[in-house]
């Protein structure tokens, strides 16, 4: 079996982490699988949503401790390990948000340290109610420094410092609550409504999900001025495609658009 399993259901991929005996965690392995599929999406125009997810009792929970603790038999005692590790690490993350898709995490079980870090780099979440969210690496004496970044951007600071100086755990509706997923729901109904939400995506103009997707992550880091000068040449451009002027069209005659690249 695959460590990361793909299968496509029309126009959405579901990436399944399966490595459950390990809570599926970021293991080299595991991260290099991610990265592969990053990749290969990247190019893929037939995909227009993914869906994320983990096989057995836990969507992910975090980096492999053992692998990071063999890492230290180095002569430098694993700095080069450790610094290649979080390089890799974060070009999984930051490959999610460039994705010309909107990526989906389906959540369950538990997703901590790394594993929330994750969740908080997708771009859409839904977990199971039951499901725990936390950032615990200060239990064992290693603060969850990269696992912030995603985490500082997705909930209030206050939020975030408590969690990442507890290491207590976060239920899904509280989760939801301050932003970190979209929506909780009953365990049985996580599927379907991960399914749902990549459905109604898959059913929009993949070109302009993409040219907004694009747009929404660079306005956020851009000052209020510079950002609606930055969206406006975006938004001009995009109404110069020939499938948004179909679309148009097709709205003021009350029928259905028929786009060319779907």
């Amino acid at each position: 079996m695959a460590i990361l399993e793909r299968n496509d259901t029309g126009a959405v991929a579901h990436l399944q982490m399966n490595a459950p005996e390990r809570l599926n965690a970021l293991s080299d392995e595991m991260l290099a699988a991610l990265q592969e599929q990053i990749d290969a999406l990247q190019e893929d125009r037939t995909i227009k949503a993914v869906i994320l997810s983990g096989a057995g009792k836990a969507f992910c929970a975090g980096h492999d401790i053992r692998q990071m603790t063999a890492g230290r038999a180095a002569a430098d005692g694993g700095r080069a390990y450790f610094e290649d590790l979080f390089r890799r690490c974060t070009s999984v993350m930051l490959g999610l948000q460039k994705l010309p898709q909107p990526v989906i995490a389906q959540v369950h079980g538990i997703a901590t340290a790394a594993g929330c870090q994750l969740v908080a780099s997708c771009d859409l979440a839904v977990a199971a109610e039951d499901c725990r969210f936390g950032v615990n690496g200060v239990n064992i004496g290693l603060f969850c420094s990269t696992p912030m970044v995603a985490l500082s951007r997705n909930i209030p600071r206050k939020h975030a410092f408590e969690l990442l100086t507890t290491g207590d755990f976060m239920l899904a509706p509280c989760a939801a609550e301050l932003g970190l997923i979209n929506r909780s729901v009953p365990a049985e109904d996580l599927q379907a409504e991960a399914g749902a939400i990549a459905e109604r995506i898959a059913s929009k103009l993949g070109a302009a999900v993409k040219v907004g997707k694009e747009a929404y992550y660079n306005q956020l880091q851009m000052p209020i001025e510079e950002a609606y000068a930055y969206t406006s040449s975006v938004i001009v451009e995009n109404l110069m495609q020939a499938d948004t002027i179909e679309g148009m069209a097709a709205f003021v005659e009350k029928r259905s658009p028929n786009w060319e690249k779907s």
